[in-house]
C-alpha cells in the first residue's frame, strides 16, 4: 500500500518536538520517546490512537479540516507548518489559486520603480525574480543581467559565492528560503517548474540537500537581514513581505533601513546605482 512518506516524516518529527510538559500531559515513570506519544496526540486532538497512528504512518486516509485543525493545535505548528500539514494531507490551499503568471502588473512595477531609498521586488512561488527596482539590483544582485533561467533568488544564494559574503547570516537565509519552497512545493505538488528546481538544487548544492531532507516549512511575513555589502558597506535591513491583490503567487518585497547607518549606505547605493546607469 503506497504510503505518504513526507506527511509521516513531518507529523513524527513535530510530535518529538512537542513535550509532555508543554502538552499538559502528567509524567509517570520513564519515557522511550522524546516528546509526546501518538496516544497521547490522539487523546489531546479527540481522535482515537488507531486513527492517528494510520495518520502518522502516511495510511491512505482522507482526514477532515477540523480534525487535522486540533492535530495542528496539539503540534503546536505554526501558520506555515499547519498549511504544509494540511497540504500534505489533502487540503491543498491553492483550490482556490489562479495559475501564476510569469509577469507583474505594470502598476505594480512602476509603484516600486517610484520607491525611495527602499529595495523593493516581486518573487514567485518558485523563488523566481519578476520585477524590481534599481536599488534592488545594486544592493542584491543585478537579476535582469541574467538569463531568464537564472533570475531566481533561492538559485543565486545557494550557486554565487557572492552571495555568502553579501549576507552575514547566509545559511539563516537561505534555510529559510528552502522551507518557502518547502511549502509552495507542498501546495503544489504537480508543478513541473518547481520539481526541476528542486531537482536542479539538490544536485548543485550540498547544502540545499541537506535542508530539504529535513522540512521546516516557513511563510514570507517580515524580518531582519544584515549585509555586509561591497560598495556600501555594512547595512542592516527590515524586510516586510505582502501577498500582491489578485496574484496570491506573487510576493512583494520592500526592503526599509533598520538604522540612520543604513540609511546613508542605502542612499549612497542609490546615487552609485543612478550613476552606473547613466555612464553605461
Amino acid at each position: 500500500m503506497a504510503t505518504n512518506q513526507a506527511l509521516s516524516s513531518f507529523l513524527t518529527a513535530k510530535r518529538a518536538a512537542v513535550s509532555p510538559a508543554e502538552a499538559g500531559v502528567p509524567v509517570t515513570g520513564p519515557r522511550r520517546v522524546p516528546g509526546l506519544r501518538r496516544e497521547e496526540v490522539a487523546y489531546l486532538s479527540g481522535v482515537s490512537a488507531d486513527w492517528y497512528v494510520r495518520l502518522e504512518q502516511g495510511r491512505q486516509i482522507t482526514p477532515s479540516e477540523s480534525v487535522l485543525a486540533a492535530v495542528a493545535r496539539t503540534l503546536r505548528l505554526d501558520d506555515a507548518e499547519r498549511d504544509y500539514l494540511f497540504n500534505l494531507a489533502g487540503h491543498r490551499s491553492d483550490g482556490r489559486r489562479r495559475p501564476p503568471r510569469a509577469t507583474v502588473r505594470p502598476g505594480v512595477t512602476r509603484m516600486i520603480g517610484a520607491l525611495v531609498d527602499q529595495a523593493a521586488f516581486v518573487l514567485g512561488p518558485r523563488m523566481e525574480v519578476l520585477t524590481g527596482n534599481d536599488l534592488t539590483w545594486a544592493l542584491i544582485h543585478d537579476f535582469p543581467a541574467e538569463p531568464d533561467d537564472r533570475q531566481n533568488l533561492l538559485r543565486w544564494l545557494l550557486t554565487d559565492p557572492t552571495a555568502k559574503d553579501l549576507y552575514l547570516d547566509w545559511a539563516v537565509v537561505v534555510s529559510e528560503m528552502v522551507g518557502v519552497l518547502h511549502l509552495e512545493s507542498s501546495a503544489h505538488p504537480k508543478d513541473a517548474a518547481i520539481a526541476a528546481l528542486v531537482g536542479d538544487l539538490a544536485t548543485t548544492s550540498a547544502e540545499f540537500r541537506t535542508w530539504w531532507a529535513d522540512p521546516r516549512p516557513q511563510g514570507r511575513t517580515s524580518g531582519t537581514k544584515r549585509f555586509a555589502h561591497p560598495v556600501a558597506g555594512p547595512l542592516t535591513i527590515d524586510w516586510e513581505a505582502f501577498t500582491l491583490p489578485d496574484e496570491p503567487t506573487q510576493t512583494l518585497f520592500i526592503y526599509t533601513a533598520a538604522d540612520p547607518t543604513s540609511r546613508d549606505a542605502m542612499r549612497f547605493l542609490a546615487t552609485w546605482q543612478t550613476s552606473r546607469t547613466t555612464t553605461s
